[in-house]
């Protein structure tokens, strides 16, 4: 049974919402800090949803490039390993910014939300220039060749995103109160409307999401056109992200040899766009390139297992989170 594509993306985005009611209006109505066992339980069960929905899709979902089921875990699988590496900079953020641990749900599931509309408009976008304009592609192979590049170059560090200047710079065009109140991203004093540091943070999270989106979103067309499978697979790793953030993120540095796994991912799907139609190469099917990723992932992780990092530092800003008295004077 196949279901008519507008129909079927309203499904999609029914189920969507009431996942996210569901996990807001009720797993966590209360503020509170998110447990490692409820995290694993979250993690569980966005997995579970995930993978039945995989299981699922060739049912309403006919993809003309082969098994539907094959290209939506190929696809969600890279996103989740990207996704990895995106808990990094949330345990920065979160960290050099003090954030509440109670607090942190609530930005990641806004920050999500804003994710998944962000993440829609782009891979759209995307499929229209593919569609109208094929050459695209070798502009998205080249980029994730540079991207591989990038990730590979940077396996020691992240970029700082929470850099005082940038926070200041923000706040010019922001009026920001200097402390958190409460679950509030503003608040009103004296007849104006502030926003607080958590809406910062917020929009760090957002700015982020961004630029990974730019790396994992070109890496998904590298395995398949069809719009619907790109959209569901990437929409299905990014809600089980806030769970995965909770999970890994006492153990996210642990995984000492994660950033050249993803380099190598990145490079072999810009390798895979750019070789796509020509003749007298390797052309890896689904299964084959579900193989390949998901063995770097499991070499990655038992390589970190064997050999940890030798010591963990993190370093804060001078001047505290949102910096010294003088860059707070400045950024009113």
């Amino acid at each position: 049974m196949t279901i008519a594509e507008p129909v079927l993306y309203a499904i999609f985005a029914a189920v969507v919402i009431v996942l996210l009611a569901i996990d807001l209006l009720v797993a966590h109505r209360e503020t509170h800090a998110v447990s490692l066992r409820e995290a694993a339980l979250w993690s569980c069960i966005w997995i579970g949803v995930s993978v039945l929905f995989g299981i699922f899709v060739p049912q309403f979902h006919q993809s003309a490039e082969g098994s539907s089921s094959l290209l939506y875990f190929t696809g969600y699988l890279i996103e989740k390993s990207l996704s990895v590496d995106n808990v990094f900079l949330f345990v920065v953020i979160f960290g050099t910014l003090s954030v509440p641990k109670e607090l942190q749900h609530r930005v990641l599931f806004y920050g999500v939300v804003g994710a998944i509309v962000m993440r829609t408009v782009l891979i759209f976008t995307g499929a229209a220039l593919i569609e109208r304009f094929e050459w695209i592609l070798y502009v998205f192979g080249a980029f994730l060749l540079y991207a591989a590049w990038r990730t590979y170059s940077d396996r020691h560090g992240h970029p700082d995103v929470t850099d005082s200047k940038l926070i200041a710079r923000v706040r010019r065009i922001i009026p920001t109160t200097d402390t958190y109140e409460g679950e509030k991203f503003f608040v009103h004093r004296d007849g104006k409307r502030y926003a607080t540091p958590l809406f910062i943070v917020l929009i760090l999270v957002e700015f982020t999401d961004l630029v990974f989106a730019m790396d994992s979103i070109p890496a998904i067309f590298a395995i398949t056109r069809d719009p619907f499978i790109v959209l569901t697979s990437n929409i299905f790793a990014i809600l089980g992200l806030r769970a995965l953030y909770f999970l890994l993120a006492g153990v996210a540095d642990k995984l000492r040899y994660l950033k050249v796994g993803l380099s190598v991912i990145l490079a072999y799907v810009g390798v895979k766009l750019l070789t796509a139609h020509l003749e007298g190469v390797w052309h890896p099917s689904p299964l084959q390139s579900l193989g390949v990723i998901g063995t770097i992932l499991a070499v990655v992780v038992v390589a970190s297992l064997v050999h940890p990092p030798d010591s963990e530092e993190i370093v804060e800003p001078d001047g505290g989170p949102w910096g010294s008295e003088d860059e707070r004077d400045v950024a009113r």
